[in-house]
Order: C-alpha cells, then structure tokens, then sequence
C-alpha cells in the first residue's frame, strides 16, 4: 500500500436498512486540503465520522499514517477535529480552552505557554487571550476552535462544516484564513462542506459525493472544467447541460444533435459511437452573446431575463424550441445591459463543450 496519512479503503456503513455509505476509497496526501463535497445525505459526514472512529463502518480499512486504523478509539488516531458549533468550554479563558488538549497530554507549563501564544499569533488573537468565548464574536470563535485544534499538531484536522453557521462575509473571510492556516502551517485537512465555492476556493482536491458513493475526485480546475460525470458537472457551479445524439465522432472531437435544432462541435474524452444518447455540457460563462467573430458553435434566442447578482450578470435566453439556456458576464452599467425581449446570438468554442455519457 502507498504510504499516505490517510487511506480510506471500501469503507460501507448502514443504520438499519439505509446505506450511508456505499463502499467509498480516499486517499489523503501530507500537507493536502481534501474536501469531502457533496448535498444532504450523500454520505461525506459519515466517512468523516469514521475516519474519527465516532462510527464504525460495516465493512472496509482505515489506515492512519500507515497503520490500521478502523476499529481504534478515536484518542489514539491523533486527529483534530472542528465542528460548526465550535464546542468551546464556556468556563474557560481562551487561553485555557485552547491550552487544554496540551494539559491533556502532560505537556509543561513553559511549553503550554509558548505554543498557545504561538497559535494565538497565527490566528491574529492574541489579545482575546483572558477573554471567555461569550465575549468572542462568531468569527473569532471559530478561529478560537481552530487554534485550539492546530496547538497539538494532529497528525489530520478533521473540518465538518465549520463555517456553516456564519454570515457570508465572515464566511469568506474566514475561507481565506484557514487556507493561509493551512499553507503556513503544512497541516493535513480533511474538510467537510455542502458548498461548492467553498470547497473551490479552498481545497487542494475536492470528492464529490452522491447518494452515499465517490462521484469523481479532482483539483477544482480538473472538475470544474473537465467533470468526468453528469452529477459532478450539473452540481459544481452552474451550467448548461442538454440532451444529445452523437452524429459523428473523429477521436475525441465529436458532433452531437442538441436542441433548437443545434449540431453541436464538443470534446469527448471516452469513446463515443454515431447514434449514442449523452449529455453536453457548456459552462455559462464560455456562452458569447452576439460575438462579433463566429465561433465553432452558435445558435439565437430571444432574451427573456437579466439578473445582476453583484460583479456577475446572468442573462437567459430561450432558444426556439423553448429550451433555455444561459451566459454570464462581468456586470456593466445599465446603459450597457441588453433589453428583454433583445434577439441574440449565443456562441462558444467546441472545446468548451464536453461530451458526458448518459
């Protein structure tokens, strides 16, 4: 087996007649961010929890920095964990509540000391120090949570959600600290989280998951750009994904009939045989409205709506069969915006166009 900090082999749990988790296979690299993403139910907070050992999977291994893990108490798998509800000791100081796992372990009080002072720098918290979590905002909390987690150097940081009950704009902010955390410090994380920009924004990789099994793992570019499957295309981001019938095939450049009556020039990357039903997917922000030079793809619509959602417009336009497809662009000012009910023309490039397999 290749020496990894965390391998997580055919792991299977059931409560009763459900199942949880459908034989699922991770592999965790030294100093990576991996991110277990996917909707309610899809199993990544059961794997979480038994790579924890706070469940015990049916069936499968967990091996921990090379030794097996699967039915070990969770005190001797030397991983810290993060919840969403912080879990801070309300009767103690900062100082103390991160302090405690170094107490736990009979560290010396010099030691205690210089390393609790050490993470609170790292988290810019140094003066919250005789502070109780009361008096701490939300933010400052989690990071609190953090810092306690980080004092000890787990071998892993187990992260479920830690952000969820926060505002976005702390949310974000807080984002881009745990990954500097991550990259200053070298540590291991794996990371729980039902968001997608979440998990873009911070992972190394990122498993997406579905109905209790691994869909697809990959950097974020690999699965934004390249997804392998329907279900991580549509869930990741936003796109436009159709129906379609290969016409032809010449290696990986294919031509696919798609609706409005569209003959489709995309990239397959597994074979593709003339007549076969598969899916096309465009990402909205490749779709050119009225491109003044003529891509590989165009076809027209009628502009039925414009959403400004802060620096990204969204426009919609409904093509001739009623199919409705979408674009993106940077926001411009209103004298720039195109009316509703404007005739348009859509285009992109055949390499912007992947071929899924239905």
């Amino acid at each position: 087996m290749q020496k990894y900090k965390l391998n997580a082999i055919a792991v299977r749990k059931t409560y009763g007649d459900v199942t949880a988790l459908k034989s699922a296979s991770i592999n965790l690299k030294a100093g990576e961010f991996l991110t277990l993403l996917g909707p309610s139910g899809s199993g990544k907070t059961t794997l979480l929890m038994a790579i924890a050992g706070l469940n015990s999977p049916d069936s499968g291994e967990i091996w921990i920095d090379g030794e097996l893990a699967t039915y070990l108490p969770p005190f001797k798998r030397d991983l810290g964990m993060v919840f969403q509800n912080y879990a801070l000791f309300p009767h103690m100081t900062v100082f103390d509540n991160i302090a405690f796992p170094l107490r736990m372990r009979k560290n010396k009080a010099s030691v205690i000391k210089e390393e609790v002072m050490k993470v609170l720098n790292v988290v810019e918290l140094s003066h919250v120090a005789n502070r109780y979590p009361k008096e701490l905002s939300g933010g400052q909390q989690q990071r609190i949570a953090l810092a306690r987690c980080f004092v000890y150097k787990p071998s892993i940081i187990l992260m479920d959600e830690p952000l969820g009950a926060l505002d976005k704009k702390l949310r974000d902010t807080l984002q881009r600290e745990i990954k500097k955390l991550h990259e200053n410090l070298g540590i291991t994380v794996l990371y729980v989280t039902h968001d997608q920009e979440e998990a873009m924004v911070m992972s190394d990789r990122i498993c997406v998951m579905n109905d209790g099994e691994i869909d697809q793992i990959g950097t974020p570019a690999e699965l934004y750009f390249n997804p392998s499957t329907i279900f991580s295309a549509d869930f990741l981001g936003e796109s436009n994904l159709f129906s379609g019938k290969i016409l032809s095939s010449n290696k990986q450049e294919v031509e696919v009939a798609g609706p409005a009556g569209m003959v489709i020039k995309g990239m397959s990357k597994v074979p593709v045989n003339v007549g076969d039903d598969v899916k096309f997917m465009v990402r909205p922000e490749s779709v050119v409205i009225n491109a003044l030079e003529t891509e590989e793809n165009v076809t027209h619509g009628t502009l039925t709506e414009v959403i400004v959602s802060g620096q990204i417009t969204k426009l919609f336009t409904e093509l001739v069969d009623g199919t409705e497809m979408m674009s993106t662009r940077l926001t411009r000012t209103s004298e720039h915006t195109l009316p509703v009910g404007a005739k348009v023309s859509l285009s992109w490039r055949a390499s912007n166009t992947i071929i899924l397999i239905s």
